[in-house]
């Protein structure tokens, strides 16, 4: 602070990245959900959020294989790369030799490559349909 005559004025120092940084989170905020973070990669799992009716026609999920199950936690191998539509529910999936985890659910469009074991956890009854790549 410096003196001026009886009065105090305030000399702020902001760094240079934080003003970007408010200005993104602030859009991000603004920016309506349904475009906020809608397709993702996490540890090379690909993640789509409510994908439009279209795609999943063209992709012929309704065509899929479904599969249901319980609250339960499993390890898992995927022996072939596996595409699922979850219609519900939620999982906490945990993939070998990575810290961290990450959870999908209701209205998740995701794609799980060839070779990955995870640990599937579901947290929330679940129902999908799947397809494996030939």
């Amino acid at each position: 602070m410096t003196a001026s005559k009886g009065s105090w004025s305030l000399k702020v120092v902001v760094p240079s990245i934080v003003v970007p940084l408010l200005l993104s989170l602030l859009f991000l905020k603004l920016m309506p959900k349904e475009t906020a973070m809608k397709s993702y990669e996490v540890f090379g799992v690909k993640i789509e959020k409510n994908p439009p009716q279209s795609k999943l026609t063209e992709l012929g999920v309704t065509t899929w294989k479904t599969w249901e199950g319980g609250p339960m936690k499993i390890p898992w191998s995927f022996e072939t790369e596996e595409t699922m539509y979850l219609l519900k529910g939620k999982v906490k999936v945990t993939v070998e030799g990575s810290a961290g985890s990450f959870e999908i659910g209701g209205g998740d469009l995701v794609v799980f490559p060839k070779g990955m074991n995870i640990s599937w956890e579901v947290i929330e009854a679940v129902k999908k349909h799947y397809s494996l790549k030939k």
